[in-house]
């Protein structure tokens, strides 16, 4: 029997569950006209294995945008960040523990980013507001005045030391773990606008800027940009992003394009992602999805089967398999086949902002509006 999924609506800053018919949808891997088409490339398997479908749509109100999604493992909840305010959810039952927005603490309600520390604090780094930090009730918000190198605030991740990185729109953040001082990077890096934030298994910090990726290895910072092969050729001849840094804020809302037409940057890499191979994917604007085996770099388009050449966001399952947050739908990757969902598949909103991976396999995708629960028949019962 499906469960029924819920939907979470603002109202007056409060928010209250209400109960509504589960979505079916089409788990054949086919996708008819209505939405992105599944496209596969060369593969050696003789079958296709079953795959994920939606399973829960929970809708955070009109014209609310999902930026962000964090899975606590502690808690077994994920945090959803939106532009209205952060949810705790439980994994189990799906509820909702916690709603906060400014009046409970939260420095700003749009929340691009969520991280959570080596000691169990959540991070929320907000737009124009800068960060807040809460544990067991407890607020702290930190601006510029406190260190943090902007008010606008988009990445987070952690060495293994337990030293937190924060990516800002004037530079780098760097959090000492023992005595919580802040450290700014901006000129180190290729361009200060960092979007993106991944720690490899050797302990090197990546960076995801709007003018190329940069990566620190504790001693020396490496840049590269797409004069060195990031992102894949203007095949489509879209027109180019005026988003370019430099300080000119010039900021444009990720769901809306200018015109309504496409731009293309192949050096603005707004997420990466370090695989378990410890190689670099990174998504980027209009050069779709860019792979860096730390020698060369590859790149993957609408031409080979990705979703849309806008990259928002990425996550790895335990299978290896990648998934794609794209401009125009979700996008999996098993290193041979491409499967892409669209709205055939259940979203009624294509801009894939935000990807977590729960414990249990479940795929936590966040869109305009709503968030989506993506799992194998059978399986999305027992969430971890």
């Amino acid at each position: 029997m499906k469960k029924a999924a819920s939907r979470i609506v603002s109202h007056v800053g409060l928010y209250a569950l209400i109960s509504m018919q589960a979505i079916a949808a089409d788990s054949t891997g086919v996708s008819p006209a209505g939405g992105p088409a599944a496209s596969t490339v060369p593969s050696a398997t003789a079958a296709m294995p079953r795959l994920p479908r939606v399973l829960d749509r929970f809708e955070v109100g009109t014209n609310v945008y999902v930026r962000s999604l964090k899975i606590d493992p502690q808690a077994n909840a994920i945090w959803i960040g939106t532009s209205a305010g952060v949810h705790e959810v439980g994994l189990a039952d799906r509820a909702v523990r916690n709603t906060f927005t400014r009046e409970s603490g939260l420095a700003n309600e749009y929340v691009f980013a969520v991280g959570i520390d080596h000691k169990g604090y959540k991070w929320f780094g907000t737009n124009a507001g800068g960060v807040s930090r809460y544990k067991d009730g407890e607020w702290k918000t930190f601006f510029p005045m406190h260190g943090l190198a902007d008010y606008w605030v988009y990445a987070f991740d952690s060495q293994r030391d337990g030293t937190l990185w924060i990516g800002t729109w004037a530079g780098a953040n760097r959090v000492d773990a023992k005595t919580g001082e802040f450290t700014t990077y901006v000129r180190e890096l290729i361009n200060e606008w960092v979007y993106g934030i991944a720690v490899d298994s050797t302990d090197r910090v990546w960076f995801g800027t709007e003018g190329g990726i940069t990566r620190f290895d504790g001693e020396q910072w490496v840049s590269w940009t797409h004069a060195d092969g990031l992102g894949a050729a203007n095949s489509d001849g879209l027109p180019a992003s005026r988003n370019t840094g430099l300080g000119t804020r010039e900021r444009h809302d990720l769901g809306v394009l200018s015109g309504g037409m496409a731009t293309y940057n192949p050096s603005y890499v707004f997420c990466v992602l370090i695989d378990r191979d410890d190689s670099l994917w990174a998504g980027t604007w209009g050069g779709g999805l860019a792979h860096f085996d730390g020698k060369q770099w590859n790149n993957y388009t609408e031409h080979e089967g990705l979703a849309g050449n806008i990259v928002y966001s990425l996550a790895q399952d335990d299978d290896g398999v990648l998934w794609v947050g794209t401009n125009k739908g979700l996008s999996r990757f098993d290193g041979m086949a491409w499967h892409s969902y669209g709205r055939h598949e259940g979203f009624a909103n294509l801009d894939v902002y935000a990807i977590e991976i729960a414990g249990n396999g479940d795929v936590w995708v966040g869109t305009r509006e709503a968030v989506l629960r993506l799992g194998s028949e059978g399986d999305g019962e027992n969430a971890q």
